[in-house]
Protein backbone atom coordinates (compact mmCIF):
# COMPACT_ATOMS: atom_id res chain seq x y z
CA UNK A 1 0.00 0.00 0.00
CA UNK A 2 1.16 3.64 -0.46
CA UNK A 3 2.34 5.66 2.21
CA UNK A 4 1.52 8.52 0.61
CA UNK A 5 -1.09 8.86 -2.83
CA UNK A 6 -1.85 12.08 -4.36
CA UNK A 7 -4.77 12.34 -7.06
CA UNK A 8 -5.92 15.06 -9.28
CA UNK A 9 -4.83 17.27 -6.68
CA UNK A 10 -5.57 21.73 -7.28
CA UNK A 11 -5.08 24.26 -4.53
CA UNK A 12 -5.18 27.90 -4.05
CA UNK A 13 -3.53 30.35 -1.51
CA UNK A 14 -5.50 32.87 0.10
CA UNK A 15 -4.50 36.38 -0.86
CA UNK A 16 -5.19 39.74 -0.41
CA UNK A 17 -7.30 40.20 -3.73
CA UNK A 18 -8.80 36.37 -3.59
CA UNK A 19 -7.40 32.98 -3.90
CA UNK A 20 -4.63 32.07 -6.46
CA UNK A 21 -4.23 28.93 -8.11
CA UNK A 22 -1.23 27.14 -7.48
CA UNK A 23 -1.41 23.27 -7.97
CA UNK A 24 -3.27 22.46 -11.21
CA UNK A 25 -3.29 18.37 -10.77
CA UNK A 26 -1.10 17.15 -8.57
CA UNK A 27 -0.15 13.04 -9.02
CA UNK A 28 2.23 11.72 -7.29
CA UNK A 29 2.54 8.24 -4.96
CA UNK A 30 5.39 7.81 -2.55
CA UNK A 31 5.62 4.08 -1.28
CA UNK A 32 7.25 3.14 1.93
CA UNK A 33 11.32 3.00 2.05
CA UNK A 34 11.19 5.32 -1.29
CA UNK A 35 13.08 9.17 -1.87
CA UNK A 36 10.96 11.03 -4.80
CA UNK A 37 12.16 14.61 -5.33
CA UNK A 38 10.35 17.39 -6.53
CA UNK A 39 12.24 19.87 -8.67
CA UNK A 40 11.15 23.33 -10.19
CA UNK A 41 12.15 26.45 -10.97
CA UNK A 42 10.55 29.51 -8.56
CA UNK A 43 7.06 29.78 -8.32
CA UNK A 44 6.12 26.11 -9.59
CA UNK A 45 4.08 25.56 -6.67
CA UNK A 46 6.89 22.93 -4.78
CA UNK A 47 6.40 25.29 -1.27
CA UNK A 48 2.72 24.92 -1.85
CA UNK A 49 2.67 21.63 -2.20
CA UNK A 50 4.54 20.85 1.01
CA UNK A 51 2.25 23.34 2.40
CA UNK A 52 -1.14 21.30 1.45
CA UNK A 53 0.80 17.92 2.53
CA UNK A 54 1.76 19.41 6.18
CA UNK A 55 -2.14 21.28 6.24
CA UNK A 56 -0.61 24.87 6.86
CA UNK A 57 -3.20 27.57 7.24
CA UNK A 58 -3.94 29.92 4.19
CA UNK A 59 -4.21 27.16 1.36
CA UNK A 60 -7.69 25.86 0.03
CA UNK A 61 -7.30 22.08 -1.93
CA UNK A 62 -10.60 22.69 -4.53
CA UNK A 63 -10.06 19.60 -6.08
CA UNK A 64 -8.06 16.07 -5.44
CA UNK A 65 -7.62 13.70 -2.97
CA UNK A 66 -4.16 12.99 -0.36
CA UNK A 67 -4.12 9.59 1.10
CA UNK A 68 -1.85 8.79 3.69
CA UNK A 69 -1.01 5.20 5.57
CA UNK A 70 -4.96 4.43 4.10
CA UNK A 71 -6.16 7.48 6.02
CA UNK A 72 -7.74 10.43 4.07
CA UNK A 73 -5.26 13.52 5.12
CA UNK A 74 -6.93 16.37 4.08
CA UNK A 75 -9.81 15.74 6.91
CA UNK A 76 -6.92 16.25 9.32
CA UNK A 77 -5.80 18.85 11.44
CA UNK A 78 -2.00 19.77 10.95
CA UNK A 79 -1.49 18.42 15.18
CA UNK A 80 -3.44 15.18 13.74
CA UNK A 81 -0.92 14.59 10.65
CA UNK A 82 1.93 15.50 12.57
CA UNK A 83 1.09 13.02 14.96
CA UNK A 84 0.35 10.57 12.49
CA UNK A 85 3.62 10.76 11.86
CA UNK A 86 4.14 13.56 8.88
CA UNK A 87 7.19 15.85 9.39
CA UNK A 88 7.53 18.70 7.47
CA UNK A 89 11.28 20.59 7.56
CA UNK A 90 10.56 23.86 6.42
CA UNK A 91 12.46 26.11 4.37
CA UNK A 92 12.59 28.86 6.91
CA UNK A 93 12.61 27.33 10.34
CA UNK A 94 10.35 29.46 13.07
CA UNK A 95 11.75 30.62 16.10
CA UNK A 96 10.05 29.91 19.43
CA UNK A 97 11.46 32.04 22.09
CA UNK A 98 10.86 31.03 25.18
CA UNK A 99 10.80 27.35 24.97
CA UNK A 100 14.38 25.46 25.48
CA UNK A 101 14.55 23.35 22.03
CA UNK A 102 14.80 19.91 24.63
CA UNK A 103 11.86 20.91 26.37
CA UNK A 104 9.93 21.34 22.82
CA UNK A 105 11.37 17.69 21.50
CA UNK A 106 10.21 16.07 24.90
CA UNK A 107 6.62 17.60 23.85
CA UNK A 108 6.65 16.57 20.77
CA UNK A 109 7.72 12.84 21.69
CA UNK A 110 5.37 12.64 23.86
CA UNK A 111 1.86 14.10 21.92
CA UNK A 112 2.87 11.40 19.42
CA UNK A 113 3.24 8.64 22.07
CA UNK A 114 -0.03 9.56 23.60
CA UNK A 115 -1.82 9.30 19.73
CA UNK A 116 -0.27 5.74 19.59
CA UNK A 117 -1.62 4.98 23.10
CA UNK A 118 2.04 4.63 25.14
CA UNK A 119 2.46 5.90 27.97
CA UNK A 120 4.73 9.28 28.17
CA UNK A 121 8.63 8.78 28.01
CA UNK A 122 10.49 8.27 31.29
CA UNK A 123 12.78 11.79 31.78
CA UNK A 124 16.21 9.42 32.06
CA UNK A 125 15.24 7.53 29.06
CA UNK A 126 14.45 10.68 26.98
CA UNK A 127 17.70 12.68 27.92
CA UNK A 128 19.77 9.49 27.05
CA UNK A 129 17.98 9.20 23.78
CA UNK A 130 18.44 12.81 22.95
CA UNK A 131 21.97 13.04 23.97
CA UNK A 132 22.85 9.76 21.63
CA UNK A 133 21.03 10.80 18.77
CA UNK A 134 22.38 14.89 19.26
CA UNK A 135 26.02 13.22 19.49
CA UNK A 136 25.35 11.05 16.07
CA UNK A 137 24.49 14.39 14.26
CA UNK A 138 26.75 16.55 15.41
CA UNK A 139 24.64 18.90 17.58
CA UNK A 140 26.68 20.40 20.33
CA UNK A 141 24.19 19.89 23.65
CA UNK A 142 25.11 23.30 24.42
CA UNK A 143 22.09 24.19 21.52
CA UNK A 144 19.53 22.04 23.03
CA UNK A 145 19.30 24.25 26.23
CA UNK A 146 18.19 27.54 23.83
CA UNK A 147 15.25 28.67 22.97
CA UNK A 148 14.62 26.58 19.73
CA UNK A 149 16.39 28.72 16.24
CA UNK A 150 16.19 31.63 18.65
CA UNK A 151 19.84 33.07 17.43
CA UNK A 152 20.88 30.22 15.53
CA UNK A 153 22.94 30.06 11.99
CA UNK A 154 20.76 28.38 8.98
CA UNK A 155 23.14 25.58 9.40
CA UNK A 156 22.43 25.31 12.83
CA UNK A 157 18.49 25.52 12.42
CA UNK A 158 18.72 23.30 9.29
CA UNK A 159 20.64 20.41 11.61
CA UNK A 160 18.05 20.60 15.08
CA UNK A 161 15.55 19.68 12.12
CA UNK A 162 17.49 16.83 11.62
CA UNK A 163 17.70 16.31 15.20
CA UNK A 164 13.83 15.83 15.33
CA UNK A 165 13.26 14.24 12.56
CA UNK A 166 15.09 11.42 14.15
CA UNK A 167 14.13 11.34 17.51
CA UNK A 168 10.24 11.64 16.33
CA UNK A 169 10.59 9.06 13.88
CA UNK A 170 8.15 9.70 11.49
CA UNK A 171 6.67 7.86 8.89
CA UNK A 172 6.67 10.53 6.18
CA UNK A 173 9.56 12.97 6.11
CA UNK A 174 8.68 15.97 3.85
CA UNK A 175 11.03 18.60 3.28
CA UNK A 176 11.17 21.65 2.19
CA UNK A 177 14.18 23.67 -0.02
CA UNK A 178 16.14 22.34 3.52
CA UNK A 179 19.13 23.42 1.25
CA UNK A 180 18.33 26.75 1.40
CA UNK A 181 20.91 28.90 2.38
CA UNK A 182 23.43 26.25 3.83
CA UNK A 183 26.84 26.08 2.74
CA UNK A 184 28.87 23.15 1.72
CA UNK A 185 29.64 21.70 5.19
CA UNK A 186 26.44 22.48 6.36
CA UNK A 187 24.38 20.55 3.25
CA UNK A 188 26.95 17.22 4.10
CA UNK A 189 25.95 17.60 7.56
CA UNK A 190 22.28 17.82 7.29
CA UNK A 191 22.34 15.11 4.37
CA UNK A 192 24.38 12.63 5.95
CA UNK A 193 21.76 12.91 8.97
CA UNK A 194 18.45 12.24 6.53
CA UNK A 195 20.42 9.51 4.98
CA UNK A 196 20.34 8.07 8.57
CA UNK A 197 16.85 8.37 8.57
CA UNK A 198 16.27 6.27 5.23
CA UNK A 199 14.32 3.13 6.08
CA UNK A 200 12.09 0.27 5.00
CA UNK A 201 8.97 1.80 6.73
CA UNK A 202 9.74 5.61 6.10
CA UNK A 203 9.15 7.54 2.92
CA UNK A 204 10.68 11.10 1.95
CA UNK A 205 9.69 13.81 -0.17
CA UNK A 206 12.91 16.16 -1.00
CA UNK A 207 11.59 19.44 -2.12
CA UNK A 208 14.59 21.28 -3.80
CA UNK A 209 15.42 24.05 -6.81
CA UNK A 210 19.36 22.75 -6.76
CA UNK A 211 20.00 19.72 -7.92
CA UNK A 212 23.31 19.98 -5.19
CA UNK A 213 21.04 18.51 -2.50
CA UNK A 214 20.60 15.46 -4.70
CA UNK A 215 24.25 14.42 -4.91
CA UNK A 216 24.24 13.87 -1.34
CA UNK A 217 20.86 12.65 -0.69
CA UNK A 218 19.79 10.05 -3.57
CA UNK A 219 16.26 9.77 -4.35
CA UNK A 220 14.79 7.21 -5.83
CA UNK A 221 12.70 9.17 -8.20
CA UNK A 222 12.99 12.77 -9.56
CA UNK A 223 9.60 15.09 -10.71
CA UNK A 224 9.37 18.02 -12.37
CA UNK A 225 6.83 20.55 -11.06
CA UNK A 226 5.95 23.20 -13.20
CA UNK A 227 2.92 25.94 -12.99
CA UNK A 228 1.50 23.22 -10.42
CA UNK A 229 1.85 20.43 -12.02
CA UNK A 230 4.43 17.28 -13.09
CA UNK A 231 5.75 17.88 -16.57
CA UNK A 232 7.98 14.98 -15.94
CA UNK A 233 9.28 11.93 -13.68
CA UNK A 234 12.15 10.19 -13.85
CA UNK A 235 15.69 8.85 -12.23
CA UNK A 236 18.68 10.25 -10.22
CA UNK A 237 19.50 11.43 -13.87
CA UNK A 238 16.78 13.69 -14.66
CA UNK A 239 18.12 15.91 -11.75
CA UNK A 240 21.70 16.13 -13.27
CA UNK A 241 19.81 16.77 -16.76
CA UNK A 242 18.09 19.22 -15.14
CA UNK A 243 21.02 21.16 -13.85
CA UNK A 244 22.94 20.88 -17.08
CA UNK A 245 19.93 22.27 -19.44
CA UNK A 246 17.85 24.31 -17.14
CA UNK A 247 14.10 24.45 -16.97
CA UNK A 248 13.13 26.06 -19.95
CA UNK A 249 11.71 23.32 -22.02
CA UNK A 250 9.57 22.66 -18.85
CA UNK A 251 8.03 25.94 -18.26
CA UNK A 252 7.25 26.32 -22.01
CA UNK A 253 5.52 23.01 -22.19
CA UNK A 254 3.73 24.25 -18.71
CA UNK A 255 2.87 27.64 -20.48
Amino acid sequence: MALLDIKELHATIDEDDGAKAILKGIDLTIRPGEVHAVMGPNGAGKSTLSNVIAGRPGYTVTQGSVTYDGADLLEMEADERARAGLFLAFQYPVEIPGVATATFLKTAINARRKAAGEPEIEALDFLKLMKSTSKRLGVPEDMLKRPVNVGFSGGEKKRVEVLQMAMLEPRLCVLDETDSGLDIDALKVVADGVNALRAPDRGMLVITHYQRLLDYIVPDVVHVLADGRIVKTGDKTLAQELEAKGYAEFTGAAA
